[in-house]
């Protein structure tokens, strides 16, 4: 057990470690505030305000003043709920709908039923403006598009692609959302100035506890819900809440507030030097998303060529590092990763790739720990392999 605690661990796009923080907070809530915010008692109506106040610093972490938050159980549930609940809202008016081909799972998952345009990405992962304009029509509902990828880092202007959205809707009634998971705590959101409609944001990404999310919308978007009960959630997500999560989830997004600024700034500069000293050390390697400007602070994705993702993440693994090779949904698929193909990396490239992803946890001894690991591995697993023995003796190359 001590040997999966001390791990060095640059999975943080998958799941994050809770802040001490966060968990101070969350504890009289488990044990000592256990009532239902439901309940008309003075207990009851404690939990009741508790709740709003958590509500209340998340929607100024986002300046969304002109929202509602709605919480729910996960990023997944959040983004189905905006599509679905859309859906069939506006089922009157159409059925079309807009996502980029490097949208999380669980927004390709939900567009069952739905007459579905997939816009395509450059090179670097940016939306092709150009098609998102002529995609709009007449029965045009929805347009989701993520702030920012987790796998590839890339961060999309989403201010740019809603005023796109926006000037071209004839109807004036196709709602804009984006799942803002990837970018929130890493990127100063700003729901209000962004002029958009609906944003997912996840607690178990940024240091707060597992197990709630929120769907952040306009106060004048309506969406139908799709668990139906009681009233909570402004009646459109019902079920009894899960407190101490939502506590924990306002509390972190107020130290965010005071401190993503200094957070960024650090991982950074941690990101920048494994970002450097990897193409210095190991030779062909390539950059898969945009350089260092337009990515996320914390992100690193790279494919090595002649070697497999996966046999590296393994080896990585036993020398106690924790890496990706790509979205967190997606590890245990056998096929290329759909953010590398719609970006067009070549397939034997995209086998080797493996993403890096950093928090205000990670240190520079860790960074330097896994720079004096990785290129001995990589040597490793290239002499085993006979297609690099091959490329060494006929076809050698500058990286």
């Amino acid at each position: 057990m001590n040997n999966i605690i001390n791990k060095v661990y640059f999975d943080n796009q998958s799941n994050t470690v809770l802040d001490k923080r966060v968990f101070d907070v969350m504890i009289p809530f488990f044990n000592n505030y256990f009532w239902n915010s439901q309940s008309i008692h003075s207990l009851g109506s404690f939990i009741k305000k508790s709740i709003e106040i958590s509500r209340q610093q998340i929607s100024c972490f986002l300046n969304a003043n002109s929202s509602k938050i709605i919480f729910t159980s996960c990023a997944t549930e959040s983004n189905n709920l905006i599509i679905k609940g859309v859906a069939n809202v506006m089922k009157n008016k159409g059925k079309h709908v807009i996502i980029s081909k490097i949208e999380h799972f669980s927004i390709l998952n939900s567009l069952i039923g739905l007459d579905v345009t997939y816009i395509s990405v450059d090179k670097y992962g940016f939306v092709n403006e150009d098609e998102l304009k002529k995609a709009i029509r007449k029965d045009t509902i929805l347009v989701s598009i993520q702030y920012a990828n987790p796998e590839i880092g890339v961060i999309q202007d989403i201010k740019k692609l809603c005023s796109i959205v926006k000037n071209n809707d004839i109807n004036n009634s196709v709602i804009f959302h984006t799942d803002a998971v990837s970018a929130c705590g890493m990127v100063d959101i700003n729901f209000d100035d962004l002029n958009i409609d609906a944003l997912t944001i996840s607690s178990s990404v940024i240091h707060g506890p597992v197990g709630v999310a929120a769907l952040c919308l306009k106060k004048n978007i309506c969406v139908m819900p799709e668990i139906n009960g009681g009233s909570q959630e402004y009646n459109i997500r019902s079920g009894t809440e899960n407190v101490p999560a939502i506590i924990g989830f306002g509390k972190i997004c107020e130290l965010l507030s005071d401190e993503i600024e200094e957070n960024c700034y650090n991982i950074k500069k941690m990101r920048d030097l494994l970002f450097d000293e990897i193409f210095e050390k190991i030779k062909y390697v390539y950059l898969n998303g945009p350089a260092k400007e337009k990515r996320l602070c914390c992100n690193v994705n790279f494919s090595i060529e002649f070697i497999e993702g996966e046999s590296l993440v393994l080896s990585l693994d036993l020398n106690d590092i924790i890496v990706s090779t790509g979205s967190s949904c997606a590890n245990k698929s056998l096929k290329i990763s759909h953010v590398l193909d719609a970006i067009n990396v070549n397939t034997t490239l995209a086998q080797g790739s493996i993403v890096f992803s950093l928090s205000k946890f990670n240190t520079i001894k860790e960074i330097n720990y896994t720079l004096d690991i990785l290129p001995i591995i990589v040597k490793k697993l290239r002499d085993a392999s006979p297609l690099y023995s091959y490329f060494v003796k006929n076809c050698k190359r500058k990286n």
